[in-house]
């Protein structure tokens, strides 16, 4: 089993940033893949950032594209989302996740994981 633990989170005006991280741990073998995705309140959640083990670049939502960028530090176990420009609609509880199902592509990454955290909350006021 695969454990996450994302912090990070908080409250935010416009334009700020927020560096989010999570800390993963477990069998970490066979994981094909790291991401983030979000849920905010009354809406389906979506994929945000997805990168896979290997793979070329990461998949970006078209909303997030040019403002987040996902990273690793394989040393640490860590993934990081880096969130600029913050916009009130980037208002959500964000998960990372492990194990892709589904497929990414450009613009709109999987939201199909075997694994997610307990989730860290973003909140952006204008």
């Amino acid at each position: 089993r695969v454990q996450l633990v994302e912090s990070g989170g908080g409250s935010v005006q416009v334009g700020a940033s927020l560096r989010l991280s999570c800390v993963v741990s477990g069998d970490i073998n066979g994981i094909n893949c790291m991401g983030w995705s979000r849920q905010a309140p009354g809406k389906e959640g979506e994929g945000v950032a997805v990168v896979y083990t290997g793979g070329a670049y990461p998949y970006y939502a078209d909303s997030v594209k040019g403002r987040f960028t996902i990273s690793q530090d394989s040393a640490k176990n860590t993934v990081y989302l880096q969130m600029n420009s913050l916009k009130p609609e980037d208002t959500a509880m964000y998960y990372c996740a492990a194990l892709c199902y589904g497929r990414s592509t450009p613009g709109l990454p999987t939201n199909r994981f075997e694994y997610r955290g307990q989730g860290t909350q973003v909140t952006v006021s204008s």
